[in-house]
């Protein structure tokens, strides 16, 4: 009886978890999100006592006004810090926090390119990836995952639950789902860099741009677990009519960043 109850309580909560990402996907988030707030939260404060800060107040000038242009197309207070690193990198926490590397700021040709990363990672918090991957791997390691799937194993939650068991849950379906990420974060960002007023067609600059660092040996942080650059940049330029007109109507509205590297 108990064991009974113990399932149709964790189908329950498990079911309550499906939602659906801004770009219409199924996703399985069952974490509070002031939790993993106060998680991002913690890992940004650890992260500048244990890094250095970057002492260039021309960086900083130059990604706060890119990220502030970004973050007034989704509201909330968010805190921007550029760190004194050489990789190419940007990243954004549950909690608005968002951090950028002086090597990317020494990468980027104009504010446009830096637009296409930060809104990149704002798209992975407004799309809470963090708190899905938590839940996914939350869900792993307590069993929640082996109950969903016995229980409706034709459900689309079913079936991610089936690809955690096992090998799966190391090659099937977490590792796969840090690429429907990004891919998902490229297409959000893309939009909120246009709605912003940047120019959408930088975000393919950027990308080559990357493409030709990573040849050259640069360390890239950024790109570890990204698509390959063609898929993204197919991706993108799917997208493209649609941002394009996200900028027109953003000029429309006087949206014309001036943001100087």
């Amino acid at each position: 009886m108990l064991k009974k109850t113990l399932l149709t309580a964790v189908i329950a909560m498990t079911m309550s978890a499906c939602v659906t990402s801004p770009t219409g996907r199924s996703q399985f988030i069952f974490m509070p999100d002031n939790q993993v707030n106060q998680m991002g939260l913690q890992a940004f404060d650890s992260m500048k006592s244990k890094n250095p800060l970057s002492k260039n107040q021309r960086y900083s000038q130059f990604a706060q006004c890119v990220a502030y242009s970004l973050t007034r197309e989704v509201g909330g207070q968010w805190e921007v810090v550029v760190f004194e690193d050489d990789t190419l990198n940007a990243f954004a926490l549950p909690g608005n926090k968002i951090g950028v590397h002086s090597g990317l700021i020494n990468l980027v040709d104009n504010q446009d390119q830096l637009a296409a990363v930060i809104g990149h990672e704002i798209g992975h918090v407004l799309s809470r990836h963090s708190n899905e991957r938590l839940s996914q791997e939350t869900a792993v390691s307590t069993g929640l995952s082996m109950v969903q799937a016995v229980a409706q194993p034709q459900t689309a939650l079913g079936q991610t639950a089936l690809g955690l068991l096992g090998v799966g849950a190391q090659y099937g379906v977490i590792l796969p789902y840090s690429r429907i990420h990004e891919t998902e974060a490229d297409t959000i960002g893309l939009d909120l860099m246009a709605k912003a007023g940047f120019d959408p067609r930088q975000s393919i600059n950027l990308w080559l741009k990357m493409d030709k660092a990573a040849q050259g040996g640069q360390p890239i942080e950024f790109m570890s677990t990204h698509p390959s650059h063609a898929s993204r940049i197919d991706n993108l330029n799917q997208h493209m009519n649609q941002a394009l007109q996200l900028q027109q109507q953003a000029w429309n509205m006087g949206k014309q960043p001036r943001c100087a590297k």
